[in-house]
């Protein structure tokens, strides 16, 4: 049994401009009182085959967080474009 489960994602500002930050709403709910934070990732993948390509884009932590439901708004730039792969684009 899980401890946090994502009960709903919803993509914000889109379509967006190229230049413009990622913006997630998350929801969640906590089942049982957690002892730590809750780690959040924003990870880009840049290709599906290599993972070297892989960003970090934004790393949250959100607490405490006890039983029940919680909602936030994650934001991240895409800071390093020149880094990403286009093998899988086109």
């Amino acid at each position: 049994m899980s401890a946090v489960n994502i009960t709903n994602v919803t993509v914000l500002d889109n379509p967006a401009a190229f230049l413009n930050p990622f913006q997630f709403e998350i929801s969640y709910e906590c089942l049982v009182p957690l002892k730590d934070d809750l780690e959040w990732k924003l990870i880009y993948v840049g290709s599906a085959e290599d993972e070297s390509y892989d960003q970090m884009l934004e790393s949250v932590l959100v607490g405490p967080v006890n039983v029940g439901n919680y909602r936030f708004v994650f934001q991240a730039n895409l800071s390093r474009r020149s880094t990403r792969s286009i093998k899988d684009s086109g």
